[in-house]
Parts: C-alpha cells; structure tokens; sequence
C-alpha cells in the first residue's frame, strides 16, 4: 500500500496547534510585512535606489512567509506545495529552509490512538462498524496529509485498504485557507506577476474535495473500472466509503517509486519512468481525469511488473484529455517560435495584462524545460534538473527577473503541480525515456507539426 505524501505533526490523532494559535502565527505576517514596507521606505529617503530596496523587502517577506508556512501544516502546507511555482524562484537561501521544513514533517506524524481510530469508525459506518470486517490493524502502514491507513479484512474475505480521516482535520484545512486568503498583498510582493486571490479560491475548492471521500470513492472508481484488466497498471476497487472513511481493495505491492529512486536497476528506472509518465500524461484521455498527486509513494510497484496507483483525492478534471493549448503551446516552443508561444502564454493568462516581458527573453526563461521533448529518448537526471533550478533562481532578466512576472492560472494549479511533480520524480529515477514519442501519441496538439 502507499506511503502517505507528507504526514502533518499531530497530537492525539488530531490536527496540531489551537485555532487561535495558528491563526495568529498567519495573522502576523501582514504587520511584519508592514514594518518592512516602512523601513523600505525610510532607505529610499536617504537614497538606496528603489529596485534594491524591493528585492530586500522581498526577501525578508519571503523568509518570514516560508517560515511560517513551514511551521502550520495542514491548509498552510498545502498552500506552500502549490506555491511551488514562485518558491522555485526564490534564492535557496530563503526556499531551502522552508523546503526542509516540509520534508520534515513527512517524518513527524504519530499514528492516531487506537481509541481515536475506533471512534472513527463507529461515527462513520455505526455501532457495529466490527461487524463489518473479518479483522482489523490497529496499526496503521501509512498515514497522509488528512489521514492514515490501515490494512484489513473485509466480512466477505477481501483484503483491504482502510483510510481514516483525522479528527479536525476538516476545520484546520479551512481555517488556514481563510486566512491565507487574507495575506494575497504578501504574495504579490513577491510575485508580482502572480494574481494569488483566484489560485488561493481554486485550491480552497480542491481541499474541499479532498476533504470528501466519497468524492474520492467516485473517481477512484473511475480510474479503475477505466484501467480495470490493463496489463500495465492496476487501480484498486472501491469496496465502501462514507465522507471520512474510504475502503479499498488491498493493493499488494513489492515496493514504490521511492523504492526505485533509492535503489532500483538503470532497467527498472527506464520501465517504471516510462510507465509513470504515460498514465500522468494518459489517463486524462482515458477516463476525462488527471492523478494530480505524482509523489513516489503513491506509484506502487507490482510483482508482475505492473504499476499500482493509489490516492485519488487531488484530481484534475479534463473531459477529452488535455487542453489542446498545452500541446500547441508546446509544440511551437520546441520549434523555437517565440513570438507564437509569448503570445500564447499570454492568452491562456500565464502573463497577465499589462506585464511586460520580452518573447525571446520568455523563450530563453521556459526554452530548457521542453528540452526533453525535442529528443527521440531522453534522459533525466538530478544534475540537469538543479541545472534549471539554478538557472530560473539567477538574478537577473533570463532567472528571477521574468520568473516574478509569470503568473499561474488556477485552471492550470493541478496540472502544473503535475508537469512540474513528474518532472521532479523522472529526474530522482534518473530515468531514460521517449518523452517526445509519449507526448505525440497522449498530449492533444503536440503532434501537429512536430518537428522531426
């Protein structure tokens, strides 16, 4: 069964810190900024130029954003991970501890008590929730940024997965949200490019959906009545659920992606790449919806040679498949068609209204990124990833400079958490594959043309 994507430090099996206390930890970020603003402008009066005063306004928001963010779990945590697209462009100095932070907490979460899971259960499936199971684990095999799992049986004989929401779980995701959504001035010092207010919305409506299993249950089950049979992947059956408990077949698997990453052959890195990255960029096609939780553990390797995949809670989802802007888009910034991709990305409200940005300059910013897509085979690596990353983090207009003037479209949140996330795990395995030839045959609009 998979490993949950990153544990949140509880006490008591329920979300940690009081309301108050994490509110006011949010809360004092706008008077910080505040005083920093004041103290900015006071250096302007006695002559540091303004540029130099904003990027050292910048910086201490930053820290002291990351600081927090990494402190809160839950809502905030969530909100830090989808942040993503300007953390990466912030100096390693400022985004390093922060990132520490959230690896951190993967490691932190005790396991709820068995007290606490029991009523859980008796809440959810009534007083005679035992009667329900041949036998139960106590003891849980993973736990997730809501909840954990244990294994057991079911009445009927089946082995199963059973996932249980924490207690509070629900009320300290919102609150951290609302009050997130309270601080967008923050994030447009830093990112001026950005338009926050409508990608903190779109993610408060995807916590919510993660917060319902029973909307989990239903993709879930489309995915698997879609790869039902396949000979590549296996999706586990839903067996029941309600809003805080999900039951699934038990998935038996020697090991995870996280496994592969840590210590798996050149051969099985290249087959499990491939497979990885042709069910991210394929199901959309398949069943209209996209896994938008590419972390390791949630890629199960099978004794057949099959991928497993599990967790569905974050979804994306897209009716025929990818917008065909992507692939169009794609397609012209691997021709080298400049002028044709800035102006795309300006209709899609990558570049918003008013923000200036050179076509070639833009090129040269997002150019490397497409790179394995110009290429029969392509091979990631750890090197060339913290490649890009130094190249997008360095000052100046071809790093920082045009990355603070891209903008993320909310339709676009779980999409880019996906491109950006499977990246990150291909180049961990360290593995080779036809990255074109997936696009061409998955990715709507990418084959049109493509330069041979």
């Amino acid at each position: 069964m998979a490993q949950g994507d990153d544990n949140d430090g509880r006490k008591k099996g329920v979300m940690p810190g009081s309301a108050f206390g994490r509110t006011a930890r949010l809360a004092a970020l706008p008077v910080g900024f505040a005083g920093r603003a004041t103290l900015g402008v006071g250096k302007r009066m006695v002559g540091r130029p303004a540029q130099a005063v904003l990027t050292d306004v910048q910086r201490r928001t930053a820290d002291q954003i990351f600081s927090v963010l990494g402190e809160l779990k839950g809502g905030a945590m969530k909100f830090g991970q989808a942040m993503s697209v300007f953390e990466a462009a912030l100096p390693d100095e400022l985004a390093g501890p922060y990132r520490e932070a959230l690896t951190k907490l993967q490691d932190a979460a005790p396991a709820m008590p068995a007290s606490t899971v029991h009523g859980v259960l008796q809440n959810e499936l009534g007083d005679f929730w035992r009667d329900r199971f041949s036998s139960f684990d106590d003891t849980p095999v993973a736990a997730a940024s809501i909840g954990q799992v244990h294994r057991a049986v079911w009445a009927d004989g089946r082995d199963v997965a059973v996932k249980i929401q924490y207690p509070g779980a629900a009320r300290a995701l919102r609150a951290d949200l609302r009050q997130i959504a309270r601080l967008s001035r923050l994030f447009s010092v830093l990112a001026p490019g950005l338009d926050v207010k409508p990608l903190i919305a779109e993610l408060q409506a995807r916590v919510e959906e993660e917060l319902d299993y029973s909307l989990e249950a239903a993709s879930q089950t489309v995915f698997a009545t879609a790869y039902a049979g396949d000979p590549v992947y296996a999706v586990p059956g839903v067996v029941a659920h309600t809003e805080r408990v999900l039951v699934t077949e038990w998935l038996e698997s020697t090991g995870s992606l996280a496994q592969v990453i840590a210590s798996g052959t050149q051969q099985e890195r290249d087959t499990h790449g491939e497979q990885f990255v042709r069910f991210l960029i394929g199901s959309p096609r398949r069943c209209g919806l996209l896994h938008a939780d590419p972390h390791p553990g949630n890629f199960r390797t099978l004794a057949d040679g099959r991928l497993g995949v599990v967790d569905f809670g974050a979804v994306a989802r897209l009716e025929g498949g990818f917008p065909p802007a992507i692939g169009t888009l794609l397609r012209k910034a691997v021709s080298g068609d400049a002028e044709a991709v800035s102006q795309g990305l300006r209709d899609e409200g990558f570049i918003r209204a008013g923000v200036k940005i050179d076509p070639e300059t833009l090129a040269a910013y997002v150019g490397p990124f497409f790179e394995p897509a110009t290429v029969d085979e392509f091979s990631f690596s750890r090197a060339w990833l913290r490649e890009q990353m130094t190249r997008v983090t360095a000052p100046g207009a071809e790093g920082m400079g045009t990355a603070m003037k891209v903008n993320l479209p909310p339709e676009y949140l779980l999409i880019h958490r996906v491109w950006t996330g499977a990246i990150g795990v291909l180049s961990q395995l360290e593995a080779t594959a036809p990255f074109k030839q997936i696009l061409e045959e998955e990715l709507p609009g990418f084959a049109d043309d493509v330069e041979q």
